[in-house]
């Protein structure tokens, strides 16, 4: 969708936010990419243009990396709904568990494209999968979006109430992975790449949880973990380790920099301290936090500068995969536990949103800031419209005010995935349909049946 064979693409008279080591603004900046590569930021010099350079005057829009989103269950996009207001139990075992075991790898590729669609319209280009049944609909999904993402398998060995079809011996879990990583990894020109799973410590045993972490160091990837997620999942682990989740982690050796820990809300201060000493990743999901999980101690791990990024969840856990939404959830949750308005920030935020991100998923040196030589991997905001204007505080808009309707256009690797709100890489309209049957179908045949809430006539 570039314009010109030569493939440049030249930005101009932007609010360009680099989120380089400085965080550095140019007030009205350039920024010239080739390929699938950042050339130039910051002052142009327009001698380096081709003659063909698809030119784009920003007329003072907004400019910064692509969102990165460090949890993203994008099997469960077409399971929307199915966790409203019941209880965790009701949720897992009635709801969520029948409705996964109840997916096909067709399924899985179409709920996969779904939460594409979704990722793009927010300012997304770049995701982590904590792990659905079929890496390899997945991947196709997202090869076809155009997004970058780290895809994992959901990776139980153990369980009450785990559905046949997943019942599996710690081997069986470790070469499925092991063979989804030789098929899929560095596929789509390197945006496809595939981690290890570990679903909870409920669902791992020491044995899993130790074997992943040697495959994963022997492949040189990451470790994607729901830890200390729930206060029941302290209270299991302290009733048969005698320990919380990450100090038995820490026990079994797995705390590293390639481990990202989803959600950590029930750390102690100890354990906090071990996360910053061991470099270890977390993804910070604060509307499903909210829902039933807690409170996270975010402001003690940014001040002790633990590497903290932002993800949404799945669907059925919270229905919005909306980065911009999670931004904005993130600047109020913690002011409003601690009584204090200062803890957070939004320049804190937008470095957890962009380059924390990246960092999160040991891609700190590809993408998540503008800089020569990093993938042209970038968003355009346009702040018009009554919902973000007037624009006073140009840093805290766009974490206390935008919507992702803002968002204007996305890019990945250097190619257009949106332009002008229009979804250049994928037939929306038709996703959209299949999505709803195939969800319709699924509830179906899974047996979960939502209640009326409201009298209805049919």
């Amino acid at each position: 969708m570039n314009l010109g064979e030569s493939g440049q693409i030249y930005f101009k008279n932007g609010y360009i936010l680099t989120m380089n080591a400085v965080n550095q603004v140019y007030a009205c900046g350039s920024l010239l990419v080739e390929g699938d590569k950042i050339l130039a930021v910051g002052e142009v010099d327009e001698r380096q243009l081709c003659r063909d350079a698809e030119v784009i005057d920003l007329h003072g829009k907004y400019l910064l990396p692509g969102f990165v989103n460090t949890h993203v269950h994008t099997s469960q996009q077409i399971s929307r709904g199915v966790g409203d207001d019941v209880d965790f139990i009701t949720w897992l075992h009635k709801r969520m568990w029948p409705f996964e075991s109840s997916m096909t790898e067709e399924d899985s590729y179409v709920s996969t494209l779904m939460c594409c669609l979704e990722q793009i319209r927010a300012g997304v280009t770049s995701f982590a999968e904590p792990g659905g049944q079929f890496v390899n609909g997945m991947a196709r999904a997202v090869t076809e979006a155009g997004l970058r993402a780290k895809l994992a398998k959901s990776v139980m060995d153990c369980g009450e109430g785990l559905p046949e079809i997943w019942q599996r011996t710690t081997e069986e879990e470790l070469e499925q992975q092991i063979d989804d990583l030789n098929k899929y990894h560095n596929t789509a020109d390197g945006r496809v790449q595939v981690w290890f799973g570990l679903r909870t410590i409920f669902n791992n045993t020491d044995e899993l949880i130790v074997k992943t972490k040697e495959l994963a160091d022997k492949y040189g990837v990451g470790v994607h973990m729901h830890v200390a997620e729930a206060k029941s999942e302290i209270e299991y682990t302290q009733a048969v380790y005698g320990e919380p989740t990450v100090t038995h982690l820490h026990k079994l050796g797995v705390l590293d920099k390639n481990l990202l820990a989803v959600h950590t809300v029930w750390l102690t201060n100890e354990e906090i301290d071990l996360f910053k000493k061991y470099d270890v990743k977390v993804s910070h999901n604060p509307a499903s936090a909210m829902r039933v999980l807690g409170f996270a101690k975010i402001p003690q791990m940014l001040k002790k500068k633990v590497c903290v990024s932002i993800g949404t969840d799945g669907a059925s856990s919270s229905n919005r995969m909306d980065m911009v939404d999670e931004m904005w959830l993130t600047s109020l949750i913690h002011k409003g536990w601690r009584l204090d308005s200062t803890v957070v920030p939004s320049e804190d935020i937008l470095c957890m949103a962009t380059k924390n991100g990246a960092r999160a998923l040991l891609d700190e040196e590809v993408y998540g800031s503008l800089e020569p030589g990093k993938k042209a991997d970038l968003i355009v905001i346009d702040p018009h419209g009554p919902s973000m204007m007037p624009v006073n505080d140009r840093i805290a808009a766009l974490v206390t005010a935008m919507h992702s309707s803002n968002i204007e256009s996305t890019m990945c690797n250097g190619k257009w995935l949106m332009k002008e709100r229009k979804i250049l890489t994928l037939d929306e309209e038709a996703i959209l349909k299949e999505a709803q049957e195939r969800s319709e179908a699924i509830y179906k045949r899974a047996g979960i049946v939502l209640p009326d809430r409201f009298p209805v006539i049919y």
